[in-house]
């Protein structure tokens, strides 16, 4: 058979699929995306080592800060306090690190085959993409579980309520689905979870560093407080901050919130269009 006649054969699968797509109602598409997460959670369970990096992350990155660089930046003797201030930024710096794994996870269903067979099935390409969300807003929750956890074993301290907490959370979890849609399509873009993996730490490293996470941008340089003010993940990890301990967060929310929208508007479409070229 000659690749003239095969093109035209694919070109007619994807107009089929693309018809087939376009009958889809939302119930049935709600059903997919429901089989498709279990799908990705079965994943999951036949190999727990996947989930290494939400159990242990928050533990390391926790007593690192805490014990290391606790009593240079709190005081000799007030980690205590550091913790209460930690602990909430974490909560942004988790959300990023866990959003990585879905552009990595994307890009090696690809290079293994898996998206030939969702090629031939009579689905909405987008309830490929938002399974794998669900599924790791999931485990960026188990993160934030443990991170809180190890932060009350260490002396942490709520001076709010439960409901401020829990939207500290819920904060966090929105955000951190925006950002999956950014490494999705990062995923789709580049040819091996390698490179994906290194463009992503050139996103995360400025974007986690030059930040209220770890420190108050009061002891940064001008130049860097400017590019902090901007910085989305120190508005989140300033409203989670406030939820936490008290005091004004109406505008760090609404920034986060703003963020949270605008980067979903701009890269969800852009990597279900990508997804639909590639499938």
């Amino acid at each position: 058979m000659s690749a003239a006649t095969v093109r035209p054969r694919r070109r007619r699968a994807r107009e089929g699929g693309a018809r087939r797509e376009g009958r889809i109602g939302l119930r049935a598409n709600l059903r997919h995306i429901g089989a498709l997460a279990r799908r990705n959670a079965l994943q999951i369970k036949q190999d727990p080592q996947s989930m290494f990096d939400v159990l242990l992350m928050p533990i390391v990155f926790t007593l690192l800060f805490v014990f290391v660089f606790g009593g240079a930046v709190a005081g000799n003797g007030k980690q205590d306090e550091y913790v209460s201030y930690l602990v909430p930024g974490l909560m942004a710096m988790m959300g990023l690190n866990v959003s990585m794994a879905v552009g990595t996870g994307i890009n090696e269903d690809f290079q293994k085959g898996v998206m030939d067979r969702f090629r031939t099935m009579p689905i909405a390409r987008s309830s490929v993409l938002i399974a794998k969300i669900v599924v790791e807003v999931g485990r960026m929750m188990v993160a934030f579980a443990i991170l809180l956890t190890v932060g009350f074993m260490l002396g942490m301290s709520v001076e709010t309520s439960p409901l401020h907490v829990l939207g500290a959370i819920g904060l966090s979890l929105m955000f951190g689905a925006s950002l999956m849609w950014i490494f999705i399509l990062i995923g789709l873009s580049v040819k091996t979870a390698q490179a994906v993996q290194g463009m992503a730490m050139l996103v995360l490293m400025p974007l986690q560093f030059g930040s209220s996470i770890f420190t108050p941008p009061s002891t940064m340089p001008g130049w860097l407080r400017a590019f902090t003010d901007y910085n989305p993940l120190s508005s989140l990890a300033d409203a989670a901050r406030g939820l936490f301990i008290g005091g004004p967060v109406a505008r760090d929310v609404w920034m986060v919130v703003a963020w949270a929208v605008v980067i979903t508007l701009v890269t969800a479409p852009l990597a279900i269009s990508k997804f639909r070229k590639k499938t």
